[in-house]
């Protein structure tokens, strides 16, 4: 039977928002991170994602230019230069959810994905941005038209979605329809309506489209901001839509399971969802 065991990572800020620079509370972030890669390695970890943006606060509650300062290239900066060398050293694939800068003025909510060997394999860039009270991301993020890229990696074909993308179905769909066996979904959700949907939405698109699916939210609050707490809860669930492990509500955490990977032809045998697809009638959900 052909197993993945994979590790998601859940944080609470490290810092003050209101008093470091993006640099500082990076640095901050990777030094709490680090010791937690190390532990997956310990426990045979082949697939590692984090949180989005994970080497920084949720910031957009606001909208201050100083976060644009958080931003960094890829794959030329430091967190994922950094990454690589993880990456290379526990010969473990890893996503690295951060803020990437294209050039002044030019910025994405991005996951850089690396391989088991250290080798940069490409980037999701978020799709769907919201702009609502409280997430203010439009001010900070471009959408991103990445085509839905599936990634071969030394053990599994992987795909991103990135947290406010997850309410949308289409691209589920269209990463499991190019191959992913596993999709990634780092977030960063407060509590409220959200959290109801938390446990809805993913397990239904899991279970749509045969695939498992690993959830990573961040935990705690985080000033000077009032969005409300953020509540963990990470997860993995399997192709029929079953939660299978999941993490606190409120501790810094590395989840980490093992995943029968034989259960997606399993459960593509029995539920034939992709064969009895009619694409040619779905026309008007591209022309409305």
């Amino acid at each position: 039977m052909s197993k993945l065991i994979s590790g998601l990572i859940q944080m609470s800020l490290k810092g003050d928002a209101e008093t470091m620079s993006p640099e500082q509370i990076r640095d901050a972030m990777l030094e709490a991170h680090l010791p937690m890669i190390d532990e997956a390695a310990t426990k045979g970890v082949q697939v590692l994602c984090f949180q989005e943006v994970f080497t920084q606060p949720y910031f957009c509650p606001s909208q201050d230019s100083k976060w644009y300062a958080a931003a960094e290239a890829i794959p030329d900066g430091y967190t994922t230069k950094l990454m690589q060398e993880y990456a290379r050293r526990h010969n473990m694939v890893i996503i690295v959810p951060i803020y990437e800068e294209v050039m002044p003025g030019l910025y994405y909510n991005t996951a850089a994905v690396i391989d088991a060997d250290g080798s940069y394999l490409g980037k999701y860039r978020k799709t769907h941005i919201p702009q609502v009270a409280g997430f203010w991301e439009k001010f900070f993020f471009k959408p991103g038209s990445s085509n839905w890229p599936v990634f071969n990696t030394a053990y599994a074909r992987l795909g991103v979605y990135i947290c406010y993308d997850r309410h949308f179905p289409e691209g589920w769909r269209a990463l499991a329809l190019r191959g992913a066996e596993i999709i990634y979904n780092p977030s960063a959700t407060v509590a409220g309506v959200s959290q109801y949907l938390w446990e809805l939405e993913q397990p239904a698109s899991a279970a749509a489209n045969g695939v498992y699916i690993a959830a990573i939210n961040r935990v705690g609050i985080e000033s000077p901001w009032d969005i409300g707490e953020f509540y963990g809860s990470s997860y993995f669930v399997n192709p029929r839509g079953e939660i299978i492990a999941q993490a606190s509500a409120d501790k810094d955490e590395l989840l980490v399971t093992e995943l029968d990977m034989d259960m997606i032809r399993q459960v593509r045998d029995s539920w034939q969802f992709f064969r009895d697809r009619r694409p040619e009638t779905y026309s008007p959900l591209v022309e409305l």
